[in-house]
């Protein structure tokens, strides 16, 4: 399963506008996520998931919270939809590309949708899932 999103901002903290964050539960499919990444020019860095990050979600009112508050805010978002998941094999990245970089002017990057990823998965697809 892999899911494209602009889930949060707090990824562009992190990392820029060079790579979307990528986490996963399947370290083969980060590796093939990755190498159609740098293949198509839409580049992944994996981040970390784990235990420490889990507990920032943790409710003593709730199942959870849907946020860990400021620090780690990608990860904790990308750990958020983990609890869901269960074993598939899974990556959810985040990114968002300024409109200006295709099409040669700025814009605001909440006002329209850029279509990254769509080079990214349809050469993973095509390297690895289809005959």
């Amino acid at each position: 399963m892999i899911d494209l999103a602009t889930l949060t901002g707090a990824i562009l903290v992190a990392l820029g506008q060079e790579h979307a964050g990528l986490f996963s539960n399947d370290d083969e499919l980060a590796t093939r996520l990755h190498a159609a990444g740098a293949a198509t020019g839409e580049t992944v860095w994996r981040m970390p998931l784990g235990p420490a990050y889990d507990k920032l979600i943790d409710s003593k009112f709730a199942d959870m919270k849907n946020t860990g508050g400021r620090n780690a805010g990608s990860i904790t978002a990308a750990q958020f939809l983990k609890r869901f998941v269960g074993d598939t094999p899974w990556a959810p990245s985040r990114h968002r590309r300024r409109r200006d970089e295709l099409a040669g002017r700025a814009t605001s990057i909440h006002s329209w949708g850029s279509g990254w990823g769509v080079r990214l998965l349809d050469r993973l697809v095509q390297e690895y899932y289809e005959d």
